[in-house]
């Protein structure tokens, strides 16, 4: 596996590995878990070639958030992805991906409003801008990202739609099911905060959305089926939710009653030091 952290040589090797066939890319902060390697994998059933990016994009977090303390552990992380086939690691510094004088920035309107949006104000104009960077860089032919982040990848295929970006087009960024640990729990960097009662705890968060949808479909009214799922959450250890809503799945518009139109429960509450965020259909 190649490692490249400044971007001429980067863009050598990209020209290199796509002489063989497609490229993949898979973009992470790094601290990888089998969420993220689940992620490699499909991108190496689609692709001659993966490759994985690593950089903890400071424009993401807002002042009060834990960029400082997110976990970085890089040589770990090479090590697994040398091991599940990757071909490419592209792992610049902050100078390498936002030099001297970078002025800048992606807003994706409408679907990275409210949700995450709302409660961390510039989070996805962070997303949107180093992401729309990566794929300028690596030039994939595809990309693969984890649906846990159901809003993200929503952002990331408007705003290469709305910038018709041909590498990758919108239609060739794909989603991948969320991986869950056995009692439920969504798998996350993140989870590597909670203390043992915590982590515990953090499984009541799929649970009661298990319930709010089986509520739902069973026909309790939607803001009903959220208020007893806020409440549960509570109850159960966690110190705040942030928002519960359900959503069209693909437009994030909220919905108040269930149709025909596919529908998404989004939810992000905070349990100790971590905010965790998770989504399921409903």
């Amino acid at each position: 596996m190649q490692t490249h952290h400044q971007l001429d040589p980067l863009r050598r090797a990209v020209d290199a590995l796509k002489q063989d066939g497609p490229l993949a890319l898979v973009p992470t902060m790094g601290a990888l878990h089998e969420g993220h390697l689940t992620l490699v994998r499909e991108a190496r059933k689609r692709a001659a070639h993966v490759a994985v990016s690593i950089f903890v994009n400071p424009r993401q977090f807002g002042p009060n958030e834990d960029l400082a303390k997110y976990p970085r552990q890089l040589e770990r992380d090479s090590e697994l992805l040398a091991a599940e086939g990757v071909s490419l690691l592209w792992a610049p510094d902050a100078e390498a991906m936002y030099p001297d004088g970078y002025a800048t920035t992606i807003n994706v309107g409408e679907v990275s409003e409210g949700l995450c949006g709302a409660a961390r104000p510039g989070h996805f104009d962070g997303v949107a801008t180093v992401v729309c960077k990566l794929f300028n860089q690596v030039r994939p032919d595809l990309a693969v990202f984890g649906e846990k982040d159901w809003q993200q990848l929503a952002v990331i295929r408007r705003m290469a739609r709305d910038l018709d970006l041909l590498l990758p087009t919108a239609e060739a960024i794909h989603g991948v099911p969320t991986v869950r640990e056995a009692d439920g729990l969504a798998m996350s960097s993140r989870n590597a905060y909670l203390s043992a009662d915590e982590r515990v705890q953090a499984a009541a968060l799929p649970r009661a959305m298990q319930a709010a949808i089986a509520a739902m479909r069973g026909g309790v009214p939607v803001e009903s089926a959220l208020e007893a799922l806020r409440a549960s959450l509570l109850e159960g250890g966690f110190a705040s939710v942030d928002y519960a809503e359900v959503r069209h799945a693909e437009s994030l518009v909220p919905l108040v009653a269930l149709s025909d139109a596919p529908a998404r429960l989004l939810v992000a509450a905070r349990i100790g030091p971590a905010r965790l965020i998770d989504n399921m259909a409903v």
